[in-house]
């Protein structure tokens, strides 16, 4: 897939990241993986969260595939990807249409995704070892680099692995896949939400608030600053909705 990206020169924030990334030892920390499928997909759904492929257009899989110069096998799991977020609708023997989840089916996402991360950040909290608490600090500070670069993207990607961080510290791994599976789903409306003005500072604020409780071993205080947390995002989704 064609990128406008020079590899070679990075942005601010990332190499300091990416080295402290490189640099923990003595704990796993859950690492974010992208297929192509799932970068087709991110794309995709920027681009029909802005607006810019409207409700009720067309994807035409061959015409995606020559636009971004892949074959048409990860645009089809892509577009089956986007089904599942509601973003796009599958039609038998036709191309899939772009659609919008209703504001029901959107409160009733982010609702689930709520209580799902309140329970991972409870269980965290009491079962995480020292090891994964140092991971977590460690990628709540990477964090703090990035608010202050002003870096969205890099923000995006290293709170999929803070989140992660938090699932896996739980250590119930059918919670942790229960709750990934409907991280993806929901992932395209949070994703947007970093384009609101001051939100990178906002979101590690909350962060911060989660941080604190799993830390000092607050189950119930976890739980809550994770569920607050996972409603503001909603609220901010919807106002850069009404801003588009």
């Amino acid at each position: 897939m064609t990128s406008n990206s020079n590899p070679s020169v990075q942005e601010p924030g990332t190499r300091v990241v990416s080295d402290r990334v490189g640099a923990m030892q003595g704990a796993r920390r859950p690492e974010v993986r992208k297929t192509l499928a799932s970068e087709l997909r991110q794309q995709l759904a920027d681009e029909i969260v802005r607006g810019v492929l409207p409700p009720g257009a067309a994807l035409d899989e061959t015409e995606i595939a020559r636009r971004f110069e892949v074959s048409r096998t990860p645009v089809r799991e892509a577009i089956r990807q986007l089904a599942a977020s509601g973003l796009v609708e599958s039609r038998a023997h036709r191309a899939s249409i772009v659609a919008r989840p209703s504001n029901e089916q959107l409160i009733g996402m982010f609702e689930a995704m709520a209580e799902l991360e309140a329970l991972c950040a409870k269980m965290a909290a009491e079962r995480m070892t020292i090891a994964e608490r140092g991971s977590l600090e460690a990628v709540h500070e990477d964090l703090r680099l990035l608010v202050r670069y002003g870096n969205p993207q890099r923000y995006h990607e290293i709170n999929e692995a803070f989140h992660s961080t938090i699932y896996f510290g739980a250590h119930n791994e059918y919670l942790a896949q229960l709750t990934q599976a409907t991280r993806v789903r929901v992932q395209p409306f949070r994703r947007a939400q970093f384009r609101n003005l001051g939100r990178l500072a906002k979101s590690y604020t909350e962060h911060d608030l989660i941080v604190a409780a799993v830390l000092r071993g607050d189950r119930e205080g976890a739980g809550r600053a994770m569920r607050d947390h996972i409603m503001t995002v909603r609220e901010e989704y919807e106002a850069y909705a009404h801003s588009i």
